[in-house]
């Protein structure tokens, strides 16, 4: 699936800082590797079903045996492992005989403290790795977590790998074999090793996206195999907010745009980021803030919802929304499937030209079947207009004033909301009664 930068900054897929990143809030995972291969996975959502279909599997295979999930391997013991290979040691003999291990024990002391711990890192990395293979190696097994429990086994097979895994507990005294073990790891165990580590990375992001899944207690989404776009989701919500509101969200090629109104705090942006991280979540093959969702495949998501000037290329704030509009344009018109978030359009210029061009854009995107459409506005006026389009859906956001204090109920309405409270807010705030007395 398609997603640019501005659509991952939009919807804070990630983010400096971390209590505004989804990355950070799925990210469970153990160790830096896996941390790195978790990014890979967010960096390249799948289109196709087969993917995220087995990546489902995998995920829920992983689930019923959270609990078993090996505590050997730590981030400490991968660090331990690569600075093996990077550290510079004298040469380790390859005859462990128990005059030539206490030989290198005695005059090469700090390397054979170095391989001694080392040694005892690479034992619980082994072990952990069996526990994997014993814990998933079933006749069930999605094929991808079967190939790379395969080459798993095979990089273990060794007759040495194996004894090492059963001789952990006797390492820090026996120095024949710290040595033995030392020069096997040091000299025919190298590229295993690194591709083991690797292997446990994807296993490692798999794990977080799992126990993510668990913890936000988040539900599978289920795709729907169709050539029309479609989004039917019960209590979705944003997994950012501490305390969300859900809400209900139906679209099809029917009814394939929603027009948003509503004043502002009253839930817009989020609602429209909430959409959009929902089905992003669903392409990496994870599950989603929903109590149920059902959707389409996806080629794209792009977003409108940050737009910034650019002093540097002397490009105005206006400039870059129709750029931002143009270049969405070019690539919704393909006939593929696009999930387009649009907030607050046509914010750089004066109402009546905001007006003008944010009806000539929606009555244009309307055109396109294909894929599914957000806009929000503050504009309510052009909805009167766009009632004679069947495929528009309206929908607001309601906003309650007691004793000069809004009341935000977050809850999505059908209809077109007229609210207009930004005086209201400037005179809440004190600032009307700042400027009297100036």
């Amino acid at each position: 699936m398609q997603i640019d930068k501005t659509t991952y900054d939009d919807l804070s897929l990630f983010s400096r800082e971390e209590e505004y990143s989804i990355f950070h809030k799925i990210n469970f995972t153990r160790t830096r590797i896996g941390r790195d291969w978790l990014l890979e996975y967010f960096n390249k959502p799948f289109s196709d079903l087969k993917s995220i279909n087995e990546t489902q599997k995998i995920l829920s295979l992983i689930l019923q045996h959270e609990e078993k999930w090996p505590n050997a391997i730590s981030n400490g013991t991968i660090m331990v492992m690569e600075r093996f290979y990077e550290t510079a040691l004298d040469e380790i003999p390859a005859d462990s005989n128990v005059i030539n291990a206490n030989v290198y024990r005695i005059f090469h002391n700090p390397d054979y403290s170095i391989i001694r711990y080392s040694v005892q890192h690479f034992s619980d990395f082994i072990n952990g790795m069996n526990i994997i293979i014993d814990l998933f190696d079933k006749d069930d097994c999605p094929e991808l977590l079967q190939s790379l429990l395969d080459r798993a086994k095979f990089l273990l097979s060794h007759e040495v790998a194996q004894s090492l895994n059963k001789k952990k507990s006797n390492l820090k005294s026996l120095s024949a074999q710290v040595v033995y073990y030392g020069y096997y790891l040091r000299n025919r165990f190298k590229s295993f090793a690194l591709e083991l580590i690797n292997i446990y990375g994807m296993l490692d992001a798999w794990y977080s996206m799992a126990v993510a899944t668990k913890k936000l207690r988040f539900t599978f989404p289920i795709f729907s195999d169709q050539k029309q776009p479609v989004v039917d989701a019960k209590s979705l919500y944003h997994i950012l907010l501490p305390t969300p509101i859900a809400y209900d969200v139906q679209m099809n090629e029917q009814t394939n745009f929603i027009f948003l109104t509503g004043a502002n705090m009253g839930g817009k942006s989020t609602f429209i980021k909430a959409v959009g991280v929902s089905v992003f979540l669903a392409h990496l093959g994870m599950g989603v803030p929903a109590k149920q969702m059902r959707l389409s495949l996806f080629d794209g998501i792009l977003s409108n919802i940050n737009v910034v000037d650019n002093i540097s290329k002397g490009e105005s704030y206006f400039f870059n929304e129709v750029q931002r509009i143009k270049n969405t344009i070019l690539k919704i018109d393909d006939g593929r499937k696009w999930l387009v978030l649009i907030d607050e359009l046509f914010k750089g210029t004066n109402v009546q030209d905001a007006m003008k061009c944010s009806s000539t854009v929606i009555k244009g995107l309307i055109k396109i079947h294909s894929s599914l459409f957000i806009l929000s506005t503050h504009l309510y006026e052009i909805g009167e207009e766009l009632k004679q389009y069947p495929n528009i859906s309206f929908k607001y956001f309601e906003t309650e004033v007691k004793d000069d204090q809004l009341e935000f109920s977050y809850q999505l309405k059908d209809g077109i909301s007229n609210d207009r409270l930004g005086y209201l807010i400037l005179k809440r705030e004190k600032v009307v009664e700042m400027l009297e007395k100036l």
